[in-house]
């Protein structure tokens, strides 16, 4: 008897913290559904905007004074990087509301004038920061705090991509990398629907495309697919690297932050009047559809990155993840058909690949591959993104991803956190 009272009495609190968790993750996707869906609505208006007065250009260096003025007036620790959100999420900390304003205002500047960013990374900014002020808003401990930050996440991420699944399992995955955060599961995905169905009503279509190009199943499919991962992986720690070393390069050559916003805004617009085309300065969502179309340039690639590169490094705002699906589309566009594998399959893998790469996040990677492209060739997206994944090693866009497990482990070493160390003998089974 006393048994059962145990077990009906464990049972009721796990419901009382489920109906707790629904009711606050229902919160938050009510919040940051409608605020993900104006960013990403205010994002679609700033690059139409540029693409018919392309005299905004001119204003690059001016809109980046603007925004270095704005960060160290009110927000001179933080610097609007995705890393705030991921360090928050760590050490259970509220970002602060400022946060969102901020992020808002100089992504959409960056992108109205020209500069080469992306909106995913800002999103998560603007989520994570309004959902941890609800939190303390409502008092919660820095526990629960910590969580309703990364229903936040997953719901704007959601609410302006329209990947529910991925939002969510990115949210749980990336911080730490190898210890996923389970007890965050359904919270997160309930905010994950209600962003992506909010933003459905707002009008903003998620993002998906067709796949015009399947291959079948054999080995020599698979052995195209795993050299095309490889090539993946390597860009992937270019990528990386060149987004890690701009920024060190500006404050080398420019040490006033003012200076180096000027000097980037004029980088960009000199780059941009030199190839006469304006398919790399903001998200470059046409380039993406041409390549999963089958047409990209083969340099496109390598100067979506320069462009990206020279924009975040010097100050300008965004995120990096529509640069990494614009990168990875063009690059496995152009060097799909080299392995024999047709250009629009190239793009798709090449897209996710790329992201998971960089992210060190391969089950969202997957995930994303089945939302955005339907499923279609699901087991060639998952094959390819566990090749990026353990080829890129431990190099990462974001400084503040720990790595709790080794990726690689071979003769008694292994390779963490930067290097190579005695390994710990696995338990027999």
């Amino acid at each position: 008897m006393q048994t059962l009272q145990t077990a009906l009495r464990g049972t009721v609190r796990y419901l009382r913290v489920c109906v707790k968790w629904v009711v606050l993750a229902a919160l938050v996707g009510c919040i940051t559904g409608p605020l993900g869906a104006a960013f990403g609505l205010a994002l679609n208006w700033a690059n139409a905007t540029r693409g018919v007065q392309g005299w905004l250009l001119w204003l690059l260096p001016v809109g980046g004074l603007v925004i270095v003025f704005l960060y160290r007036r009110f927000d001179p620790q933080g610097g609007g990087s995705t890393n705030q959100a991921f360090a928050a999420v760590r050490e259970r900390q509220v970002l602060t509301l400022r946060t969102a304003p901020l992020i808002f205002f100089s992504t959409v500047t960056t992108h109205l004038l020209g500069g080469s960013s992306g909106r995913e990374g800002a999103a998560l900014l603007l989520g994570g920061s309004v959902s941890g002020q609800v939190g303390r808003l409502l008092r919660l401990n820095r526990r629960d705090c910590r969580f309703m930050t990364m229903c936040g996440m997953a719901g704007a991420f959601s609410a302006i991509f329209g990947t529910p699944l991925a939002a969510t399992v990115f949210t749980i995955e990336v911080v730490n990398v190898g210890s996923m955060q389970y007890a965050a599961l359904l919270p997160c995905l309930v905010s994950a629907l209600l962003g992506v169905w909010i933003s459905s009503q707002m009008g903003l279509a998620p993002t998906a495309f067709k796949l015009a190009a399947t291959a079948e199943l054999n080995p020599v499919t698979i052995g195209q697919v795993l050299l095309l991962g490889a090539l993946l992986a390597a860009l992937s720690i270019a990528f990386c690297e060149l987004l890690h070393a701009t920024p060190r390069l500006y404050a080398k050559f420019f040490p006033n932050p003012y200076l180096r916003v000027v000097a980037g805004g004029i980088l960009i617009i000199a780059l941009t009047k030199l190839l006469g085309t304006t398919d790399y300065n903001g998200a470059g969502s046409a380039v993406i559809a041409a390549a999963m179309a089958g047409q990209a340039l083969p340099w496109a690639f390598a100067l979506k990155m320069l462009f990206t590169a020279l924009t975040l490094g010097a100050g300008y705002k965004g995120g990096e993840i529509v640069p990494i699906f614009f990168t990875g589309a063009t690059f496995g566009c152009a060097v799909a058909p080299l392995l024999g594998l047709p250009a629009p399959l190239g793009a798709a893998l090449g897209m996710v690949a790329l992201f998971c790469g960089c992210t060190n996040s391969p089950l969202a990677s997957i995930c994303l591959g089945l939302e955005v492209f339907g499923g279609q060739c699901l087991p060639l997206f998952a094959l390819v993104c566990a090749v990026s994944y353990m080829l890129s090693s431990y190099f990462s866009l974001y400084h503040e991803q720990h790595f709790l497990h080794s990726k690689l482990q071979i003769g008694g070493v292994r390779f963490q956190e930067g290097r190579w160390t005695e390994a710990v003998p696995e338990e027999e089974n």
